[in-house]
């Protein structure tokens, strides 16, 4: 399960925004369409919704794994969802997903992406603490139920070291300043207020997102529309909307960029 340690290790793991299970599906799905190493224009979201039309890829006991099979070489990759209130997935055990690992799978990677669901299959029927999951009530305890998973599994020689060294990197020493994340993706948080003849308020911490997205043709359209935004380095996704008075809307979404290493 080396490819769910490289998430963890890499900042790819969030908070899913709502438990609709396409919603899920699109958001993870277009923060893999923003990695360096997947070339522009790949249709992660459509390849992603299309596999699932055609088998359910949850896992049972709360788990799924969707994935995107792509005609290109490259390391297979992952991003790590956790819902909290739980998606509806349609899974046979008819228990909500409450964990959702999307792969990317190149085509160099197959025997590689089949390993590692062989692998967390078994762990699954193998964790003891695994009914511990319904007592997460954040990112951290996600990642430390899913380093623990993997510590707990007799196949996985030579992962429980950097288990271990992941854990220590969440929990810097005292008086010492914080170990940087590894991650290249850069994640803010953005509030969208739209409306008739209301040009769209932009709420962000990042001066300029803000003023990228105050400079962007027809944002609250396209994020209404389509779910997403991407002009330049920047791609904002929706994560919800809510509907006042005035057919004002208030969408809450997340900007994503790569930095440089």
């Amino acid at each position: 399960m080396d490819t769910i340690l490289d998430a963890l290790q890499e900042g790819r793991l969030f908070e899913l925004p709502d438990n609709d299970k396409t919603d899920a599906l699109q958001f993870l799905a277009h923060i893999i369409e923003a990695f360096p190493e997947v070339p522009a224009g790949t249709d992660v979201v459509g390849n992603v919704l299309k596999k699932e039309e055609a088998a359910n890829t949850a896992l049972g006991k709360g788990w799924a794994c969707p994935h995107a099979h792509v005609p290109f070489d490259e390391d297979l990759m992952c991003v790590i969802g956790w819902s909290p209130a739980g998606i509806d997935y349609g899974a046979t055990d008819g228990k909500p997903v409450t964990i959702a690992i999307m792969y990317l799978v190149p085509e160099n990677q197959r025997r590689h992406y089949l390993r590692e669901i062989s692998l967390l299959a078994k762990a699954l029927q193998t964790y003891p603490g695994l009914d511990k999951l319904q007592e997460v009530k954040d990112l951290d305890d996600i990642r430390n139920y899913l380093l623990d998973l993997i510590d707990s599994s007799k196949e996985s020689a030579g992962l429980d070291t950097r288990a271990r060294m992941i854990r220590l990197q969440a929990k810097p020493a005292p008086e010492l300043p914080v170990l940087q994340d590894l991650s290249n993706l850069l994640v803010e948080s953005v509030t969208l207020v739209a409306g008739p003849s209301l040009k769209p308020v932009v709420l962000t911490q990042n001066p300029d997102l803000l003023k990228w997205l105050e400079s962007a043709d027809d944002l609250a359209g396209k994020i209404e529309v389509d779910g997403s935004y991407q002009n330049g380095g920047w791609r904002l996704v929706r994560r919800g909307a809510v509907a006042y008075q005035g057919n004002r809307l208030v969408f809450d979404c997340i900007a994503v960029k790569l930095v440089a290493s």
